[in-house]
């Protein structure tokens, strides 16, 4: 059974149309990493995927379980209870390109946020917890500081350990390094790597082609809220089939391509 289901997705905000029926499965352990133009859609199935965004037709799995809604015996479409959602929602790890942080509480207090309120663990569980994130993402000295001290490369770093502090099954990484300076992108590029060696299983939207091609397990390329194509990254970043992933190699990485 694959980690993520997604089937006929589908979302539109009144007439606009941004997902039109995307299909594909994500395995356990996976990384696949989304590219596209601006405006693709690529944003909008992330925020699905975690029920942030309500859906207007098809489904999400995660690890076989149905996010969001359910389907009756008559084949009517039934949204899930909160309490459901909720419980669901703590399975998918999401990090954004905005950091987000609690300006008024320490980097500890940050990522010890989540199991506490929200798992209901217990305070020194939670902060050893806490503090083992730290040490992943390389910020353990950094651990009694306020966000505003830290660098936005640290503050992201920080966004990271806070989503794993949940302990999801699944990690959704939204353009992570595009607010970032070019110096900073690195030290958060590196956790990531970090995560896809341990086998999180994730789905990471970005721009960051030469990051897609050395860690990613599968590329797919969406553009006007529909996957134009997906395939092995040596595969699809070499040999680009339609004219428009060309154009957008061209436009992010030309040395992809010889013509």
């Amino acid at each position: 059974m694959p980690m993520i289901e997604i089937r006929d997705l589908r979302k539109s905000y009144a007439e606009l149309e941004v997902l039109k029926g995307i299909s594909f499965d994500v395995e356990k352990g996976e990384v696949v990493v989304v590219l596209g133009p601006s405006g693709s859609g690529k944003s909008t199935m992330l925020r699905c995927i975690n029920l942030l965004e309500e859906f207007q037709g098809g489904g999400i799995r995660i690890d076989g379980e149905a996010i969001g809604y359910t389907t009756t015996e008559g084949g009517k479409r039934r949204r899930r209870k909160e309490a459901e959602n909720a419980k669901l929602r703590e399975q998918v790890g999401m990090v954004f390109q905005s950091f987000n942080l609690f300006p008024h509480r320490t980097v500890l207090q940050n990522v010890m946020m989540g199991p506490l309120k929200v798992k209901g663990i217990a305070r020194r569980e939670a902060e050893a917890l806490a503090r083992d994130l730290l040490k992943k993402v390389g910020l353990l000295d950094k651990a009694d500081q306020y966000p505003a001290r830290l660098s936005g490369g640290q503050q992201q770093r920080v966004g990271i350990a806070r989503a794993l502090a949940m302990q999801p099954k699944v990690m959704l990484f939204d353009e992570v390094t595009s607010a970032l300076d070019p110096e900073l992108v690195g030290e958060v590029l590196r956790v990531m790597r970090q995560l896809a060696q341990e086998g999180m299983t994730m789905i990471i939207v970005t721009h960051e082609i030469h990051f897609a091609r050395d860690v990613g397990d599968r590329i797919i390329f969406m553009d006007h809220g529909a996957i134009v194509e997906e395939g092995p990254p040596a595969n699809i970043l070499a040999n680009p089939k339609s004219d428009r992933f060309k154009q957008f190699l061209r436009r992010y990485q030309g040395d992809y391509l010889d013509t």
